[in-house]
């Protein structure tokens, strides 16, 4: 298979370059029309600023790594450093919508400047983007075309401020709708951490990956071909935990086990479920149980 090749795009200017598109109006800050855009399938590129965008016609659309028929539009979000690769189109359908780019450069110096990677979906994959409603996709579609008239318009000490006001507000819609979005579909994200608990039970089953440590979220993330934000985010909305507090509950139920049907000490306990350490363990414990191994033990004699 033909490696692909990654290319990177420090600026707004070189993006619009690359798309064969005229030049932006504003150097840190633009949004184009995604119909414009060619089919590369195949691309991929690392960005130096953040991209918002909102798409119909796109392929491979999915919620939890499943396909579904959307009649909605598709958002998906990306911060600088993140790799950006081509999808493709649905055979004859026409890619339709925006995408907003905005340099870090642009927010410098303001209350979003800081405030931007708080919004955790900028770490989800493209795969598990926002759908929206026929509502939700207008009020986002004129809150772009807000900050596309601002900039475009002649800007003068109030326009950085506006275009900030409505940017925050975007986002702020966008955090509510993927919260919607969690509890709307929770059939699939029920799946998803019925999974997970397969994963986790198969981690702590087999004694050579008990041997290479504690599972991680990034490992169970891997493992269901998502982001780890995304996974953390869903579980926590459907359960109240995270994935690193379902890891938790999954190794104090195997040490229960151990403690209560075993004569392993402690210390063997510990490195048999992973840790390097069993003090670690043994804090770890009591932080859940509050008793400590020998105590819990003693309870059954």
């Amino acid at each position: 298979m033909k490696k692909q090749e990654l290319i990177r795009i420090a600026t707004i200017s070189q993006g619009h370059r690359m798309q064969e598109l005229p030049a932006p109006e504003h150097p840190l800050i633009s949004i184009v029309d995604v119909s414009l855009f060619g089919n590369h399938p195949d691309a991929a590129a690392v960005l130096d600023f953040y991209t918002i965008s909102l798409k119909r016609g796109c392929d491979k659309l999915f919620y939890g790594q499943q396909r579904y028929d959307f009649d909605e539009g598709m958002m998906a979000f990306t911060a600088p450093g993140q790799i950006l690769r081509g999808q493709g189109h649905l055979p004859g359908a026409q890619l339709t919508g925006w995408m907003l780019s905005v340099h870090p450069d642009f927010l410098w110096n303001t209350s979003l400047a800081k405030k931007i990677r708080q919004y955790e979906f900028f770490d989800y994959s493209v795969n598990e983007a926002l759908f929206v409603s026929e509502k939700e996709e207008m009020m986002m579609n004129e809150l772009a075309a807000n900050i596309k008239h601002e900039y475009c318009s002649n800007m003068d000490r109030f326009s950085q401020d506006v275009i900030i006001t409505q940017l925050e507000l975007l986002l702020t819609y966008a955090h509510r709708f993927y919260e919607r979005q969690f509890l709307t579909r929770k059939k699939s994200g029920a799946k998803i951490l019925d999974r997970l608990e397969g994963v986790l039970r198969d981690y702590f089953a087999d004694e050579e990956l008990l041997s290479k440590g504690l599972p991680t979220v990034q490992y169970m993330a891997d493992k269901l071909n998502m982001s780890s934000k995304y996974l953390s985010n869903l579980s926590k909305q459907l359960t109240g935990q995270t994935t690193q507090q379902h890891i938790h509950d999954k190794l104090i139920e195997k040490a229960k086990e151990k403690l209560s049907t075993t004569d392993l000490t402690v210390s063997e306990i510990a490195y048999q479920l992973g840790f390097e350490h069993a003090q670690s363990f043994s804090k770890l414990f009591k932080s859940k149980t509050n008793q400590s191994p020998l105590n819990f033990r003693a309870s059954f004699n």
